[in-house]
C-alpha cells in the first residue's frame, strides 16, 4: 500500500518535498541517457526516488479536488429552479436525497425500481419530508416519460402529503419546494383527469395501489346552471387578449361551462331561447378548480389503499380559499383562460363582417345583448357597443384587464351588444333600446334590482352613436333634419309609420346614467365620406322589414321628389357617418339629456400639439369632441381601435369606479340571480 494513501484506498495529497524529488530523478534519468554511469549508491537513490515518482503518479490520477467557480446571477437561478417540471433532470433536491439513500445509480438505470426502494425506505424515516417531495418530483418525470396517468396521479398526491396543508407541520412556503410542490400537485392532477374532467366517485389506479375518490354530486349545480364540459387550462394557451391573468394556489385550473339548469324552472328549454334579444350566454364558461384532498396524507401516501374527496370549487369571493383540516387554503384559478374561451364559444368575431354585409345576421337568430356572467342583485350592468364591421371580440382586453379590480367585478355585470353594423343607426339603436328593456324586465325589473336602474353604455366608434341616441330627446327634429319634411306628409301604413316613429323619434331611456364615447364620430368620419366607403356601403344589405320600409318611404316621398327613387342603399351606417349627411348634420345639434353623466376618450395619431389637426386614422378630433363632457381625454400614440389601449382601459375603470361611489348605498352582491328564476 502506498504511504500516500489512506488504508480505505482514499488518494492523499503529495508532500511538497517529493516534488523536488520528481525533479531529481528526471535529471538522474537524463544523465543515464547520455552514458554517464551513476555510482552504486546513487543507483540505489535513484530507484527509490522512481518509486515514488510512480506511487505520485498513480496519486494524481486519483485525486478530485474540490474548486469554486464564478457563475452569472442568471445561472445560479436556473440552476436553483431546475426540476422536471421543465422536462429536465431532477432537481438539486431529489438528487440529494437518492444520492443519500444510494439509489442514484438505481434511478439513472431503472427509474421505477429506485422509486419503489425509496418509497419503501420512507416510512418512519427522519427525512420523509425530503422524501416524499423526491417521490413527487421523480412520479411526475416518468409520467411525463411514459404519459401515464397513475405516475402523474402519483406525483399530485406525493406532492400533497409533502405539504400536508393543514397539518402541524406543514411546508414553510419559504422553502423552494413549496412552490414546486403545488406545481407537482397542480399540473399532476391536469395530466391525472384528463380532458374533459370528470367530477364524479370512482377508483383511480396508482403504481402501487388505488385510491378511492367520492365527489358530492351537488357540485355541479352552479346558481340554477349545471356545470359541464369542464376542461383543465394548464395546456391552454391564449392569444388577442393583452394579459393573462391567474390566481396562484392550490387545485388544478379548470374553466367549466355553465349550462340553464331545466330543473330550477320547469319545462323551460335546456338553453335560451334564440329569438330573445338578451341571454346570459348559452356558452357561458366559469373559471373553476378542482382539488384531491385526503385526510392524515402522510400515513394514507405510503400505503395502498387511498381514500380522498374530489373537490370542485367555482371562483367567487367566497371561494378563494378552501377550508383543508381546519386550515384555509388559496385555491388555483385561470380567469383569463376560460374569458378567452368564452368568447370563443360564442364565435360572435366570425360575424364581424358578415354583420356588416350581411343585415339579417341578428334578426331573429340569436340573442343581441349577451351576459358574459349570471347577473347578482346589486350589480350595475355596463353594456358595451362595439363599432362598424367589429364584434364584441374587440373587448376582451378592456374587459379581462377591469374584471381583475375586484371592486369593478363584484359591482358591476358586463354585457355585450351585437348589431349588424351596416344598417341604419336609428334602427341599430332601436334595437339595442329593445334589448336592454327585455333583460331589465327578465331580471326582474328595477323594482327588483334597483342597480338595473343604474347603467353605464360604454360605445366605441358607431357604438357611442348608438348609446347616444338613447340618451337624447329629439322630438321631431332628428326626423325633420333627416327627411327635410315632416313625417305627416309620407303616405305610410301603419306598420311602417310605427318603425319610423320607434327609430326617428327617440326619447331618453330611463336608467342610463352614464355614457363613454370612445373614438366616436360625433360629427362624422371623414373615412365615411370617402367614395370607397360609400362603394363598400353600397354592398351591404339591409334587413328584410328595414328595406321594405325604406322602399315605401322613398316611393312616397318619389311622387314629389322623383331623384329620390334610387336611394335606399344610403339609408345604411356608412352614408349616416359621412360629416355630409343629413343625418350626421342633424344629430350633435341634439343636446343629450341633462342628467346623464358623460365622458368623452378621444385617441390620436402620435403625439401633435394641434388637436384641431389630429385625428386617429378614422376619425378627427374635431369630429369626436365635444363640449359639455364630465370628462374628456386624449388618448396619444393610439389608433382608432383603441380599446385594448392600457391609458383608455384605466380611464374606463376610473369611470366606472366614479360610478360606483355615486351610488355606494346598492345591496351588495349575493346570489346570482338569472332570466327565468
Amino acid at each position: 500500500m502506498s504511504p500516500y494513501m489512506h488504508a480505505g484506498g482514499t488518494c492523499l495529497s503529495t508532500p511538497s518535498s517529493l516534488r523536488g524529488a520528481q525533479v531529481l530523478n528526471l535529471a538522474t534519468m537524463k544523465r543515464t541517457k547520455t552514458g554517464m554511469r551513476p555510482p552504486h549508491g546513487a543507483r540505489a537513490g535513484t530507484r527509490l526516488r522512481l518509486a515514488c515518482l510512480l506511487a505520485l503518479s498513480g496519486l494524481a490520477g486519483c485525486a478530485g479536488p474540490v474548486s469554486v467557480r464564478q457563475v452569472s446571477l442568471v445561472h445560479s437561478y436556473r440552476e436553483s429552479i431546475r426540476s422536471t417540471l421543465l422536462g429536465g433532470a431532477p432537481s438539486d433536491n431529489t438528487l440529494i436525497v437518492l444520492r443519500r439513500h444510494a439509489l442514484l445509480a438505481t434511478w439513472r438505470a431503472h427509474p421505477d425500481r429506485a422509486i419503489a426502494a425509496l418509497r419503501a425506505q420512507a416510512a418512519g424515516h427522519e427525512d420523509v419530508g425530503d422524501v416524499l417531495f423526491a417521490l413527487a418530483e421523480l412520479s411526475y418525470r416518468q409520467g411525463l416519460r411514459h404519459h401515464h396517468a397513475p405516475d402523474f396521479l402519483a406525483a399530485a398526491l406525493y406532492a400533497y402529503a409533502y405539504l400536508q396543508p393543514g397539518q402541524a407541520g406543514e411546508t414553510a412556503g419559504y422553502d423552494p419546494r413549496f412552490r414546486q410542490a403545488c406545481d407537482f400537485y397542480n399540473f399532476g392532477l391536469a395530466a391525472a383527469l384528463g380532458t374533459p374532467v370528470t367530477v364524479a366517485s370512482g377508483t383511480l389506479a396508482l403504481p402501487f395501489g388505488t385510491i378511492d375518490l367520492v365527489a358530492d354530486p351537488a357540485q355541479l349545480r352552479w346558481h340554477g346552471r349545471v356545470l359541464d364540459n369542464i376542461r383543465p387550462t394548464a395546456t391552454m394557451a391564449v392569444s388577442g387578449i393583452n394579459n393573462v391573468y391567474r390566481t396562484p394556489g392550490l387545485g388544478e385550473a379548470l374553466t367549466a361551462q355553465a349550462r340553464p339548469d331545466p330543473a330550477v324552472t320547469p319545462g323551460s328549454p335546456p338553453v335560451p331561447d334564440t329569438d330573445a334579444s338578451f341571454s346570459v350566454s348559452d356558452r357561458l364558461r366559469v373559471p373553476a378548480s378542482v382539488l384531491v384532498e385526503m385526510d392524515n396524507p402522510r400515513a394514507q401516501v405510503l400505503g395502498t389503499q387511498l381514500h380522498g374527496r374530489l373537490v370542485l370549487r367555482v371562483m367567487a369571493p367566497d371561494t378563494a380559499t378552501t377550508a383543508i383540516d381546519g386550515a384555509r387554503v388559496p385555491v388555483a384559478y385561470d380567469q383569463t383562460a376560460g374569458r378567452a374561451l368564452a368568447l370563443v364559444d360564442t364565435a360572435l368575431g366570425t360575424k364581424e363582417y358578415r354583420g356588416f354585409f350581411d343585415g339579417t345576421t341578428f334578426d331573429g337568430t340569436r340573442p343581441r345583448l349577451v351576459a358574459m356572467t349570471p347577473h347578482h342583485r346589486g350589480n350595475m350592468p355596463v353594456i358595451f357597443v362595439h363599432g362598424t364591421a367589429s364584434s364584441p371580440y374587440r373587448w376582451a382586453s378592456m374587459a379581462n384587464d377591469l374584471l381583475e379590480d375586484p371592486r369593478i367585478r363584484d359591482h358591476f355585470d358586463f354585457w355585450f351588444f351585437s348589431y349588424a353594423t351596416a344598417s341604419p343607426i336609428p334602427y341599430s339603436a332601436w334595437q339595442l333600446r329593445q334589448a336592454i328593456e327585455q333583460a331589465v324586465a327578465e331580471l326582474g325589473g328595477v323594482a327588483a334590482d334597483p342597480a338595473l336602474g343604474h347603467i353605464t353604455l360604454v360605445g366605441h366608434s358607431q357604438g357611442g352613436l348608438l348609446a347616444r341616441m338613447l340618451v337624447i330627446d329629439p322630438g321631431s327634429r332628428l326626423w325633420d333634419g333627416t327627411a327635410g319634411r315632416p313625417l305627416s306628409s309620407f303616405h305610410l301604413d301603419a306598420k311602417t309609420r310605427a318603425l319610423v316613429k320607434n327609430t326617428m323619434f327617440p326619447t331618453a331611456m330611463p336608467g342610463i346614467d352614464r355614457v363613454v364615447f370612445i373614438s366616436t364620430p360625433q360629427h362624422g368620419s371623414y373615412l365615411a365620406g370617402m367614395s370607397v366607403a360609400r362603394l363598400i356601403g353600397s354592398m351591404a344589405s339591409l334587413p328584410l322589414s328595414l328595406s321594405e320600409t325604406a322602399r315605401e318611404i322613398v316611393t312616397s316621398a318619389a311622387r314629389d321628389s322623383p331623384n329620390l327613387r334610387n336611394t335606399i342603399p344610403r339609408l345604411g351606417s356608412v352614408y349616416a357617418m359621412s360629416p355630409r349627411s343629413a343625418f350626421m348634420r342633424t344629430l350633435p345639434t341634439i343636446p343629450i339629456v341633462a342628467d346623464v353623466h358623460t365622458h368623452s376618450i378621444i385617441p390620436v395619431c402620435g403625439n401633435p400639439r394641434d388637436l384641431a389637426h389630429a385625428d386617429d386614422g378614422v376619425v378627427s378630433y374635431e369630429s369626436a369632441h365635444i363640449p359639455g363632457v364630465e370628462s374628456e381625454l386624449v388618448v396619444r400614440n393610439s389608433a382608432h381601435s383603441t380599446q385594448s389601449n392600457p391609458v383608455t382601459i384605466n380611464e374606463v375603470q376610473r369611470i366606472l369606479l366614479e360610478q360606483l361611489a355615486a351610488h355606494p348605498n346598492l345591496s351588495p352582491p349575493t346570489t346570482p340571480w338569472l332570466a327565468g328564476q
